[in-house]
């Protein structure tokens, strides 16, 4: 005769949550479960069922992670939005980014959770350009970040000098006069230019031309051959779009989480870099996109924005609090990273708004 215990005790056996014991249960994921009155019973000889999840993770030898550097990527704070992660119940299979950027929050998805059908998009054309010649054609990229590799490590600072103002002039020709037939040259260019340049930062003139100088590194590792496969191979299954943040909405629905990570809202008039293309995005915009994305909610998806909060300098700044009003606003811990003035960087308060 079987002898069961509790899901909570299962899950202090086990040492996982009792929530994701019971998300087994209800999965079918372990044998000889029943229900006792509202409560999860599972024999006492019951095996640990193993981790989907974590099977797919370690098909690869390298854990897929983001091939840019972005101003603004979201690596620090993961930790506070995988908390929203709603894939557990198994009913938001899919997944949106509409402001993809470095993608820090996409390749934290892609390495924990196999789902049934994923959407990127940025209107930064030669960002999208370097996920979809990551996608499909990685080998002929690695080639070619591997010769610019060993042409740049080996010389001094002015040759350096030199030989990224060149390469940086080659992108920019490419951006006003380049075609499809050389996307992977200019993906290359862009990868070089972002492990090269000062602070990894990729801004553009009013003219759209990338303009900054080069950085100050010793050994740059300028083609993570290793990574670039891990990458290429998780976006195999992914929809990759150059395009406003408005076309998400025909993949959006029910069944779908949706993560927003716009160009963030000035914290003070000075404060004014949004350059990752030539196109400015304003408060009016900043007003757009909550109007999208209530009407994301009405579609029954699950959304979380993430933003700047004004109260850092201004606490009678309500302009989120206003916008966002029908949602939840949580103040979050960061650092301030790129700023001319040294002593501006540091911790500040930005915001998640989730409608859940």
């Amino acid at each position: 005769m079987l002898q069961y215990i509790t899901a909570r005790e299962a899950a202090e056996k086990w040492n996982i949550s009792q929530r994701r014991v019971s998300i087994l249960c209800a999965e079918n994921r372990i044998p000889d479960v029943a229900m006792l009155g509202n409560m999860w019973i599972i024999p006492r000889n019951a095996e640990k069922p193993t981790d989907a999840r974590k099977e797919k993770q370690t098909k690869s030898s390298t854990e897929a992670h983001p091939f840019l550097k972005w101003a603004g990527g979201k690596g620090q704070l993961l930790f506070e939005i995988e908390k929203y992660y709603p894939f557990e119940t198994g009913q938001i299979t899919k997944y949106a980014e509409p402001f993809v950027g470095g993608g820090a929050v996409l390749f934290d998805i892609l390495r924990k959770y196999d789902l049934k059908n994923v959407y990127i998009s940025d209107i930064n054309a030669d960002l999208i350009n370097a996920y979809c010649v990551v996608k499909d054609h990685v080998n002929e990229l690695i080639d070619m970040l591997m010769v610019m590799q060993n042409e740049f490590i080996p010389m001094n600072t002015d040759s350096r000098k030199v030989y990224y103002i060149a390469k940086r002039k080659r992108f920019n020709d490419l951006k006003i006069n380049g075609d499809k037939n050389i996307n992977i040259e200019k993906a290359a260019l862009i990868i070089f230019l972002n492990k090269t340049c000062f602070n990894g930062l990729f801004r553009v003139n009013k003219k759209g031309l990338f303009n900054v100088p080069m950085g100050s590194y010793k050994n740059p590792m300028i083609c993570d051959k290793e990574n670039l496969r891990a990458v290429s191979e998780k976006l195999q299954n992914v929809t990759i779009v150059c395009g406003d943040y408005r076309e998400s909405s025909d993949f959006i629905d029910d069944n779908t989480f949706v993560y927003f990570d716009p160009p963030y809202r000035p914290i003070t008039g000075t404060a004014s870099f949004t350059a990752y293309t030539e196109n400015l995005f304003n408060d009016e915009e900043q007003i757009e996109l909550a109007k999208f994305v209530d009407d994301m909610h009405r579609k029954g998806a699950k959304v979380v924005i993430s933003n700047s909060d004004p109260k850092n300098s201004n606490t009678e700044d309500n302009f989120f609090d206003n916008i966002y009003s029908s949602h939840k606003i949580k103040r979050v811990e960061a650092t301030r990273m790129i700023n001319c003035n040294s002593e501006a960087r540091g911790k500040i308060k930005e915001l998640l708004i989730s409608n859940f």
